[in-house]
């Protein structure tokens, strides 16, 4: 047994960390149930929730999805994955039994417009054997041309209803293909269900990291003052990911890296860096700063976006195949699988200080991160040592893998020397709290259930969001690129990438 010193030995910030409350008991309907999200990622996080105490007596999981299916088989499916990609191991059956009695499967089509009257009834039934006192969580885990009929359906159904208990909405990306789309769909929840219940899910604002950038940036009195203009040169924000397409090649070929990454994740990791600070960590406070970066964000338009937007496709390389080789991707297919831009924030804070992005599949390696980029000493004591290649300071919160946040400084070398060499302060969370954070998904199911939507989308960020792609969407599919692929796989992408920066002085940085 491991006693409390060794505890501290080990994982030092471990020690006396806090616990949250528990939320009250619900249903969480998945709507696509039977789907690759339940299986890889829903269900194995809320196994681990559930071992980890922090679920409440009754919490019941109710699959939706148009396969036949018995209670029993669902659960046997499910412990299968759970087994595969949990943290916690499904093998003792104590356990899993426990877990397991509160799942359980119903069989309708999506595109039935009475389906949810049957579903209602279950839910009844469910709330009275399981005491889950009327709350509902309703996750549509399906392909997004099922999300507008489902959500219609729940209200014919007066499944939206919060008179006996509270109802809520969780909606995967993509939210719409663009400017229009998006806000049609908007138009259409909110015809049903309030905005209170309508939770807009992006998993990357769910890891610790992402949510460590607040802690990090606002409860530290060193950071705030040299978080602008005056001390900034410039902020790299890069998602890197050495798989290809996989088996998502349909999704991909009509989605690519600027749906699917850039006016999502990376956006959103834009807004919590350049965030004045709120006035409270209440989810109106977050939202409200983070809007106002995104609406400072300047448009991109016709020329603009020819000098400030790159876009990629890999090619082969390295023994893996080329984009267009992979299964279900068109063999003349024009869709990047790589996307950087050149980002300027017109307010008082970012004035003159770039945002570079990028995001690209079959990269050298999987690693996000944001680099903080600051300027250079204004007088060089030691140009010299500035020549031999020492750099500005760095700072980079790394989300994942190995999340931490690293500094990089100068530092003097030992001996009668005034040569310098460049260190780095590093923080891992998982040396310093004992492991590597929980999954996404488990916080933020979890805040979902609290009715904390701090984490999550409001509907005039997401349009925000492709107010600003929408237009570079626009132009790329009118002005087809000549030299695709135009990097090989598994190196970082194309050469315009570098010109991106080089035009300005600068380089990208590698994770």
């Amino acid at each position: 047994m491991i006693t409390d010193h060794e505890t501290e030995a080990l994982a030092p910030l471990r020690v006396g960390m806090t616990t949250q409350p528990i939320p009250p008991p619900s249903i969480l309907v998945i709507f696509g149930a039977t789907g690759d999200l339940t299986h890889r990622k829903l269900l194995p996080a809320l196994f681990d929730l559930f071992c980890d105490g922090k679920l409440p007596e009754g919490f019941t999981v109710l699959g939706y999805a148009r396969r036949q299916k018995s209670d029993d088989e669902f659960r046997a499916d499910l412990r299968d994955s759970v087994r595969l990609f949990a943290r916690h191991n499904p093998g003792d059956n104590e356990r899993w039994n426990k877990f397991a009695a509160g799942l359980y499967y119903h069989q309708a089509e999506f595109t039935d417009p009475s389906s949810c009257h049957p579903l209602a009834d279950r839910l009844r039934q469910l709330d009275a054997a399981r005491g889950t006192q009327g709350n509902r969580l309703f996750y549509l885990a399906t392909a997004p041309e099922f999300y507008a009929s489902l959500v219609t359906q729940l209200g014919d159904a007066r499944l939206n209803s919060q008179d006996h208990g509270w109802a809520r909405i969780i909606i995967e990306k993509p939210f719409g293909v663009d400017l229009m789309s998006a806000h049609k769909l908007n138009r259409h929840i909110l015809s049903v269900f309030d905005e209170s219940q309508i939770y807009r899910i992006d998993h990357y604002l769910g890891k610790e990291t992402v949510q460590n950038i607040f802690a990090f940036r606002f409860a530290n009195t060193i950071l705030e003052p040299i978080w602008n203009r005056n001390y900034v040169d410039h902020v790299q924000v890069t998602a890197a990911e050495s798989v290809g397409v996989e088996e998502r090649g349909g999704y991909y070929d009509s989605a690519g890296a600027l749906r699917d990454m850039m006016q999502s994740h990376l956006l959103q990791l834009v807004s919590l860096t350049a965030m004045e600070p709120p006035v409270s960590f209440d989810a109106t406070s977050v939202h409200d700063e983070k809007i106002k970066v995104l609406r400072a964000i300047c448009e991109m338009k016709g020329m603009d976006i020819d000098q400030m937007a790159v876009r990629g496709q890999y090619g082969a390389g390295q023994n893996l195949a080329a984009y267009r080789d992979e299964p279900r991707v068109a063999r003349s297919s024009t869709t990047e699988t790589f996307a950087a831009l050149k980002l300027r924030i017109d307010n008082w804070r970012w004035a003159g200080v770039p945002f570079y992005l990028r995001t690209g599949k079959r990269m050298p390696r999987r690693a996000t991160e944001i680099r903080i980029m600051f300027k250079p000493v204004p007088h060089p004591l030691f140009a010299q040592e500035v020549a031999r290649g020492i750099e500005p300071n760095v700072l980079a919160i790394r989300i994942q893998p190995d999340e931490g946040i690293h500094l990089k400084v100068a530092a003097k070398e030992p001996g009668q020397t005034n040569q310098l060499r460049d260190v780095r302060m590093d923080f891992y969370y998982k040396t310093a709290f004992g492991g590597a954070p929980g999954e996404a998904y488990e916080t933020l199911l979890i805040d979902t259930m609290r009715g904390d939507s701090t984490l999550f989308n409001r509907k005039d960020e997401v349009e925000a969001a492709w107010s600003l792609i929408t237009p570079i969407l626009e132009y790329w599919q009118n002005t087809a690129p000549t030299d695709f692929p135009n990097y090989a796989a598994g190196t970082w992408g194309p050469s315009a990438a570098n010109d991106l920066l080089a035009r300005d002085r600068r380089q990208w940085h590698n994770p």
